[in-house]
């Protein structure tokens, strides 16, 4: 079996169908809604910290770009029809067209487009060396972020050092710490795999 192309979960699942294709929307779907359940709130900003840019990471990259995008679309059509699954926030329910519309809804765009990206690189295995996913995964993570202060300062109406503090620099850390665990461990992932495959 080659492993040259293609997501992690197309070389490990080759021949799935449109049941285990729906198991894998299904199990992604209850993998992101329980990292987003993983929150810290920030003192003076409507974002917590979350698990939530740690699955979308893992999804994207795993999933490939349409099974990627599927599941996190249908994470966000089940948050809004009413699943309690987005992050806990201190001001809003954790459900609802409100949270998809509301001050941190460009975070949960940015993922789905974080979802296609990450998916389309992944799709030609970028994520197989870290030379090639850490800079996937940063251009991921900076189309989170990118919606979700453009959305967080148009909403609230704040400036841009007023964004940049409430939106970006709590997380710094964080997400330098998902991005360097995901791309060091994707690359051992592959490894593995593709000593098994060639056994």
């Amino acid at each position: 079996m080659s492993i040259q192309s293609g997501s992690l979960r197309a070389t490990v699942f080759p021949r799935s169908t449109a049941l285990t294709q729906a198991l894998f929307i299904l199990g992604g779907v209850g993998f992101i809604a329980l990292l987003a359940q993983i929150a810290i709130p920030v003192p003076g900003s409507p974002v917590p910290v979350t698990g939530q840019t740690l699955a979308v990471l893992l999804i994207g990259t795993t999933y490939g770009a349409r099974l990627g995008v599927l599941t996190f679309a249908t994470y966000l059509l089940a948050g809004v029809a009413g699943a309690p699954i987005f992050a806990p926030s201190g001001t809003s329910a954790n459900h609802g067209i409100d949270r998809l519309i509301g001050a941190t809804g460009g975070y949960l765009v940015g993922m789905l487009v974080a979802s296609l990206v990450l998916g389309y690189l992944a799709d030609r295995k970028a994520d197989q060396k870290f030379r090639t996913s850490f800079p996937a995964l940063l251009l991921g993570d900076a189309i989170i972020f990118t919606f979700g202060l453009l959305w967080l300062q148009q909403t609230l109406n704040l400036s841009w050092s007023q964004t940049i503090a409430a939106g970006f620099t709590p997380f710094i850390l964080g997400e330098a710490l998902k991005i360097a665990i995901t791309a060091t461990s994707l690359p051992l992932v592959w490894r593995r795999i593709s000593r098994t495959l060639n056994k």
